[in-house]
């Protein structure tokens, strides 16, 4: 089970999200991610995972009550494990994020909502993805073969529809964007 942090600020440019490069000997070395990490033990909720890994990959401290839920993506890599991801969003903390483990990041930025870079790794982009469409829940099962990398055209996203058989809770224009993603596909807010 993974956490993910989507640390999120607001400019006047619009929403930004903090990525790190990943480094040294990890998987997908040299993709953007978001900060992360695995439950301890079973001990651990994936609450308390995400704070503490927020603290010891950021620096930043997380008040509990400042986590909210984003989205959970159902992931197999393209070597066949599978994985479930919590995606949370924290949009109040204490402390300027920083590298805090320089021997698995050797980079940080803060980057648009709306212009997620090349070179990220795949399932961190669903998920990002996922949650931009308001989706609570989503599936992305790479196939062997797949980069780790993401790439557009084997994109493998896929929405689970809410109980309002939307993606996500319908705003006020849910029923234009359904109407639209028929025509042209998935849409990324």
């Amino acid at each position: 089970m993974d956490v993910h942090l989507i640390l999120r600020r607001e400019t006047a440019e619009g929403s930004q999200v903090l990525l790190s490069r990943r480094a040294g000997q990890v998987y997908a070395a040299g993709l953007w991610h978001l900060p992360s990490g695995h439950l301890d033990g079973p001990h651990e909720d994936v609450v308390t995972a995400l704070v503490r890994e927020a603290r010891e990959e950021t620096g930043v401290v997380i008040d509990p009550t400042d986590v909210r839920a984003a989205v959970t993506v159902h992931h197999r890599s393209p070597g066949g494990a599978s994985r479930t991801g919590h995606f949370f969003e924290v949009r109040r903390w204490r402390g300027e994020p920083r590298i805090a483990e320089p021997d698995v990041c050797d980079a940080m930025k803060w980057t648009p909502l709306d212009g997620l870079p090349t070179g990220m790794v795949a399932y961190c982009r669903a998920g990002l993805d996922a949650y931009n469409t308001g989706a609570r829940l989503a599936t992305h099962f790479q196939m062997p073969g797949d980069a780790i990398a993401f790439d557009p055209g084997t994109d493998r996203l896929r929405l689970v529809l809410d109980v309002t058989g939307r993606p996500g809770a319908a705003g006020p224009d849910a029923a234009v964007a359904e109407f639209a993603e028929r025509a042209v596909g998935r849409i990324i807010r």
